[in-house]
């Protein structure tokens, strides 16, 4: 075989070896797209991206701002004189913007403890069917939040630190047909500065939530919070909640009857009103969704 032959030959045995990787190439990225056309990710576990006092597993979702009010009453048990508690009110005005698909970063101010929170909520897993089986839809959710209300000892070496508190979870829910959803929420709220040496600083609970849906745009809501065994659960009573939402289009009404006034998972450790007690009262929260790309 001549130089000129041989070098053919492994010029034709070299370009026949591209093709077929090249062509390997193509198969596997065409089977990836026919998986992803094939799968149908789970929409609309819930209407919103919080359920009642606590998070849920959605997403604002790229280029979407929700704007949140939140607000709380005083306790039923206040009677006529107080309007049931209408006469008292706690507020949180808070922005939520998507940064992706599975990303949102959110903020609130609250009048209670003179309170700002921030956020930051990201999509882990999407419940899915079809070529791509995923059961459950993972949400992590971390947030940081600073008080600035007066110290009750301004004498005292007060630290920026011991104004600061945290919260981590894990947010697991299930839609298990179009009317019924539930989630549970593993979590921990880290306080900088507790009350004494006896209270904890970090404050181990787990979220149960869920709804039902009624009809298209209405559905009944309930949230209970559990705070593990510890010296803080001993002072502390679970927060229980049941409320209705109410879609518009634009807007999600959430009407609903708890014994926290709470409005963000910093609360969890601090809620002593017992609903046997009538310590409980009504609040809402209305949140407006707006679209920044046309």
């Amino acid at each position: 075989m001549t130089s000129l032959s041989k070098y053919l030959l492994i010029i034709v045995l070299s370009s026949l070896t591209l093709s077929l990787k090249a062509q390997s190439l193509l198969d596997m990225l065409e089977e990836e797209n026919k998986i992803e056309l094939d799968t149908i990710i789970v929409a609309g576990t819930f209407k919103s991206t919080r359920l009642i006092n606590g998070q849920t597993s959605e997403i604002c979702g790229k280029n979407q701002v929700n704007f949140i009010v939140s607000h709380r009453f005083g306790d039923i048990k206040m009677g006529g004189y107080e309007f049931w508690g209408l006469d008292h009110s706690l507020i949180r005005l808070g922005l939520e913007y998507g940064l992706m698909n599975k990303l949102d970063i959110g903020i609130g101010r609250s009048n209670e403890n003179k309170l700002i929170d921030g956020y930051i909520k990201y999509k882990i897993l999407s419940q899915s069917s079809g070529a791509k089986k995923m059961p459950i839809t993972l949400t992590w959710y971390s947030s940081m939040a600073y008080t600035d209300q007066t110290w009750s000892d301004p004498n005292r070496d007060n630290l920026f630190t011991s104004r600061l508190f945290y919260v981590h979870q894990a947010i697991i829910s299930r839609k298990f047909s179009n009317r019924i959803s539930l989630q549970i929420t593993p979590g921990v709220v880290h306080r900088n500065l507790v009350e004494n040496n006896d209270d904890q600083n970090d404050v181990p609970y787990i979220g149960f939530g869920g709804r039902i849906k009624l009809t298209r745009r209405i559905s009944l809501n309930g949230e209970y919070f559990w705070v593990l065994p510890g010296k803080t659960a001993e002072n502390t009573v679970n927060s229980l909640a049941i409320g209705f939402d109410i879609e518009t289009g634009g807007h999600v009404f959430q009407l609903h009857f708890s014994n926290s006034r709470g409005r963000t998972e910093q609360g969890i450790p601090n809620n002593v009103n017992d609903w046997m007690d009538g310590e409980f009262g009504f609040g809402f929260n209305i949140i407006r969704n707006f679209n920044l790309k046309k």
